[in-house]
């Protein structure tokens, strides 16, 4: 028996926590633009996360699933990361989308990573929307 199986999923455990912030951020970017937000959630985002935005503080994953639902109503599905920087456990991000109609140009989130989770997030973006002429 390999020493995972006999571990269960500690072994692919402790293998993301040792991720440092960069790792995770790019993780977190790669599953969210392939829409994949559980594995996102299970990979990249610790189970008492705490998320703030223009809306109001939520914790756990179910808060994240929740943000994430709200995104996906909101704003265009597909968005570019125009400024990304990272400086020990913190990260930022600026990040835009636009498809006909509607449009975030100012996004911006910020994250702290601890033990290779997300364990803090903020977000904040202005979805623009133009009337059909």
């Amino acid at each position: 028996m390999s020493d995972d199986v006999a571990l269960g999923n500690s072994g692919q455990d402790a293998v993301l926590a040792e991720r440092g912030t960069q790792a995770v951020l790019d993780d977190h970017l790669r599953l969210r633009m392939a829409h994949d937000v559980e594995s996102d959630i299970a990979r990249n985002y610790a189970p008492e996360v705490v998320m703030l935005t223009s809306v109001g503080k939520r914790e756990g994953h179910e808060a994240v699933r929740d943000y994430a639902k709200i995104l996906k109503e909101h704003v265009p599905p597909d968005y570019e990361v125009v400024v990304k920087h990272v400086s020990g456990r913190f990260a930022f991000i600026e990040w835009r989308a636009r498809e006909p109609g509607r449009s975030v140009e100012d996004g911006a989130d910020s994250f702290v990573v601890e033990n290779g989770k997300i364990v803090f997030q903020s977000i904040h973006y202005t979805l623009m929307e133009t009337m059909p002429q």
